[in-house]
């Protein structure tokens, strides 16, 4: 009886911030722990166009990594392989590596290209928070304010779309200001529908989603922001969510790093991203804490 007490307060713990009948009794109390932005225009800690970059960054950084295994991709875009041997070519003069050819490049794992791209790593460990189970933690480096330290992964889903059985029991979905919802819970039916969606949008060898964060060795070591834990008035905020549309314009073949797949493959929009952003200096070894829900005044 004692353990399943615990369960049941552990899952209340993270599910709480997602009932509404909770946060209308406690937005008064909770005001520390809340977020508060004039209108939802606004609800932007640093640029797209920083966002945007930071993305462009670590994935062109994780596809050079991974540059033998992209031949079918490169097979496909000549002018583009072209581009990125000259990258790699770069690379390697920097890393004072000189083979012929990249079959004799260096391979490193994920968590180190972003490192060695971003200057940081994150990873989940147990919380330091009694009872919160899962956290994320820079585990290397300095992470600056204003840089974007990690992703919401999930499957986007637009208004009125179903998402009722995803739901039950699910603390990790994500509501958007503009009521558009990611559900970045990783295990049963949300698991099984975002790789359905994932393998349903492929087209040939070009893959429009990463599948890994599904699983304990991530391809984007940045897509473990559904683990991040709400700020308390002992722990106060060091992230916050930014909401991100991820442009018409990005490259194809770097889509495989995207931990977000949309859920109706029919409706022509921009595909919803969040990203989370540090709102100030953050060390190696700080966990990182953010705001569940933003108050728009």
């Amino acid at each position: 009886a004692a353990a399943m007490l615990r369960e049941l307060r552990r899952r209340w713990g993270s599910y709480k911030y997602r009932f509404v009948p909770w946060l209308a009794l406690n937005l008064r109390r909770q005001r520390r722990t809340l977020r508060y932005v004039p209108e939802s225009s606004q609800d932007k800690i640093v640029a797209d166009e920083d966002v945007l970059e930071t993305l462009l960054k670590a994935f062109k950084a994780l596809f050079i990594n991974d540059f033998s295994r992209q031949a079918d991709i490169l097979a496909l875009l000549p002018e583009v392989k072209c581009q990125y041997l000259e990258l790699l070519t770069v690379e390697q003069k920097r890393s004072k590596v000189n083979p012929c050819t990249h079959q004799g490049q260096h391979v490193f794992s994920p968590e180190e290209v972003l490192f060695n791209t971003l200057g940081f790593t994150v990873s989940r460990d147990r919380s330091s928070l009694v009872s919160a189970g899962t956290g994320v933690f820079v585990t290397k480096g300095f992470v600056r304010k204003g840089t974007v330290v990690s992703m919401y992964p999930g499957t986007v889903y637009r208004k009125h779309e179903p998402i009722f059985f995803q739901s039950l029991g699910n603390p990790f979905i994500f509501r958007c200001i503009d009521g558009v919802l990611i559900d970045g819970n990783d295990k049963g039916l949300s698991r099984s529908v975002y790789r359905s969606c994932s393998r349903r949008d492929q087209l040939g060898p070009f893959q429009v989603s990463d599948e890994s964060w599904l699983t304990a060795t991530l391809q984007n070591p940045l897509a473990v922001g559904q683990y991040v834990n709400n700020c308390s008035h002992e722990k106060a905020a060091n992230v916050c969510y930014q909401e991100f549309d991820v442009p018409g314009h990005f490259p194809v073949e770097l889509k495989q790093y995207l931990p977000n797949i949309v859920y109706s493959h029919d409706i022509e929009s921009l595909l919803r991203c969040v990203v989370l952003v540090a709102l100030r200096d953050i060390k190696q070894g700080e966990e990182l804490f953010s705001n569940y829900y933003t108050v728009v005044s």
